[in-house]
């Protein structure tokens, strides 16, 4: 109707209602329509318009006063929504204010209408009303469903972030439009905290899908239990929820309200008949009133750092941002990404490390060992890059790398043995011995001059698949050899299922010769179980001519360490030298 004031206006020439126009015409327009004059007098309305507001056209008249009117619909329940003690002010002010308008106002019987005023020439103003309930509940909920979760009816991650902006934005004093008072004290803080849960993908593979829906609502519905009335929930996607604390007091408030959280959390759900257990670990970050450096992408970053401290260091757990942890996981990303980089376009080295024949006093033997020296960090000791190639998935390739270039170096010593360590997640896949078959072939270098190295700790875990594994290198011909015997939880029978060629004593019992009886002793009948096997038995970390010693009064057929030979590139061993002087 907008535009059409002057034809509205014209609809009350008299000429109009002789002919029994007038009516006729407004009865025909589907708004509610009404013209008043300058003096705020009623010139003409429509059935419409009584009908919108619950009154019968018999109780509106030519010339009432915008206010007898608007007291009508008041009375007839059909006034604005708002307290009786508010409506006095607004009907005094509505003559005035609402000459020119184009709003939505939703009535005290819950309908919503979309009212238009629009001047005309002697100062009154032509008015529509259209409702438009249904319009605004459908736009209602694509704007619900626009910001909140399906599954659970939570706020969803655009919600989340229009909230934490605007929450910043009161910090600082410049969200003049949210009107929530403002926490006495110097102390105010918002905390943001993600929300992982742990092992939720159990209960997805062994219960299903719809189980695990029924569990995420349940864990929802807990979560909001835990927290304010002010403080926001949000879902952000599969398991992953995101919590605002506006306000929390400081750390420990908010440390207190996510460890009633992991509490809820880690309650057993009954789904189907059966008990699914979850547990949450949480990110924190926290913005305190007086740090206006801490914008919303800054905050979540820092709560997510903290989430991946939290599910690295055990889960179930909570875990604040610090900047220390945001360094170590900024050294950690960019070298998992670097060292994918160095394996492919060869920036890692293999150094050897000889072993000696205790007997004869030669080398017969390396140990290969990968090493890696960074462009900007400089030398990387393995134990922290083996288990990054781990966490980034990979060991294999490393595995592989080291296995090639280390049976390609070795080639060309006749007589010396290569050993090998194999990780874990190796002898896990089932396509080793196929793997190992090939750079043999590829490399030329005889199967039986290669021992392959695993950890005895390896055994614990899917025992059949390791052995099956073990039985095909075993078939190739290579040698296996039990690495660090002694330090896990060693069973007798780990060596009666797998005929081992080899056992290594590990270091740690090598360090306390001369100062533990029980370490000796260990190693005397470690080395005479091995032999009483038919395996040979190599000592690790020999430092001092006194250990050396000891070792071949056990019997004990090889030994590296320090003393005899550190780890180096291609060329700094002779096969068949002796060992250093004075050993």
């Amino acid at each position: 109707m907008e535009g059409s004031a002057a034809a509205l206006a014209d609809l009350a020439h008299p000429a109009l209602s002789e002919l029994g126009l007038r009516d006729l015409a407004l009865d025909r327009i589907r708004q509610g329509v009404c013209v008043f004059d300058g003096n705020q007098r009623m010139l003409l309305f429509n059935r419409r318009y009584a009908e919108i507001y619950g009154l019968h056209p018999s109780q509106l008249r030519v010339g009432m006063s915008l206010r007898e009117v608007v007291d009508l619909r008041y009375a007839a329940g059909t006034g604005p929504d708002m307290p009786a003690e508010h409506y006095a002010a607004w009907r005094d002010r509505i003559g005035v204010a609402d000459r020119v308008l184009n709003t939505g106002v939703t009535l005290r019987d819950g309908r919503v209408l979309a009212i238009h005023h629009e001047p005309i020439p002697g100062g009154g103003w032509v008015s529509t009303h259209e409702d438009i309930t249904e319009q605004s509940r459908a736009e209602a909920h694509v704007r619900h469903m626009a910001h909140h979760d399906a599954l659970t009816g939570l706020p969803n991650r655009v919600l989340f972030a229009d909230r934490l902006e605007r929450t910043l934005r009161r910090m600082t004093g410049e969200g003049l439009e949210d009107h929530r008072p403002t926490p006495p004290g110097q102390g105010w803080q918002a905390a943001v905290c993600f929300l992982d849960l742990d092992h939720f993908k159990d209960v997805n593979d062994t219960l299903g899908h719809a189980a695990g829906d029924e569990l995420l609502r349940v864990i929802a519905q807990r979560i909001r239990g835990c927290l304010g009335p002010d403080d926001l929930l949000a879902r952000l996607g599969g398991d992953e929820f995101a919590i605002l604390l506006d306000p929390v007091p400081g750390r420990d408030a908010a440390a207190a309200a996510m460890e009633r959280v992991i509490a809820a959390v880690a309650s057993p759900v009954l789904l189907g008949g059966a008990d699914a257990r979850v547990g949450a670990s949480i990110g924190v970050a926290l913005r305190s009133s007086w740090d206006p450096a801490a914008e919303p992408a800054l905050l979540l970053r820092q709560a997510d750092i903290a989430l991946y401290r939290a599910k690295s260091e055990g889960r179930n757990t909570v875990r604040f941002f610090d900047a220390a942890a945001s360094r170590r996981l900024h050294r950690r990303t960019s070298l998992q990404a670097d060292l994918n980089h160095a394996i492919l376009n060869g920036g890692l080295h293999v150094h050897l490390q000889p072993l000696f024949h205790l007997l004869t006093g030669r080398c017969d033997g390396v140990e290969a060992l990968a090493r890696w020296t960074h462009p900007s960090h400089g030398a990387v000791p393995p134990s922290e890059f083996i288990p990054l190639a781990e966490e980034a998935g990979l060991i294999g390739q490393l595995g592989a790398w080291v296995l090639h270039a280390a049976c390609r170096q070795a080639v060309d010593w006749p007589g010396v043995r290569l050993a090998v360590n194999l990780s874990s997640e190796q002898v896990r896949q089932p396509g080793l011995p196929r793997l190992v078959a090939a750079t043999l072939a590829e490399t030329g270098l005889p199967a039986d001059r290669l021992e392959l190295e695993i950890t005895e700790t390896l055994l614990l875990q899917d025992t059949d698949a390791v052995v099956d594994t073990l039985d095909g290198l075993r078939r190739l011909g290579v040698g296996v050899v039990l690495d660090d015997f002694g330090t896990g939880f060693s069973s007798l029978g780990y060596l009666n299922r797998f005929p081992f060629t080899k056992v290594k004593v590990d270091r740690s019992f090598v360090a306390q010769i001369g100062e533990s009886p029980a370490a000796g002793a260990i190693i005397q009948a470690v080395v005479a179980l091995g032999h009483s096997l038919a395996m040979s038995v190599t000592a690790e970390g020999v430092e001092t001519p006194e250990q050396l010693a000891f070792l071949r009064r056990a019997g004990c057929d090889h030994a590296q360490g320090y003393l005899l030979g550190r780890p180096g590139l291609e060329g700094t061993f002779m096969a068949g030298a002796g060992m250093p002087a004075g050993c």
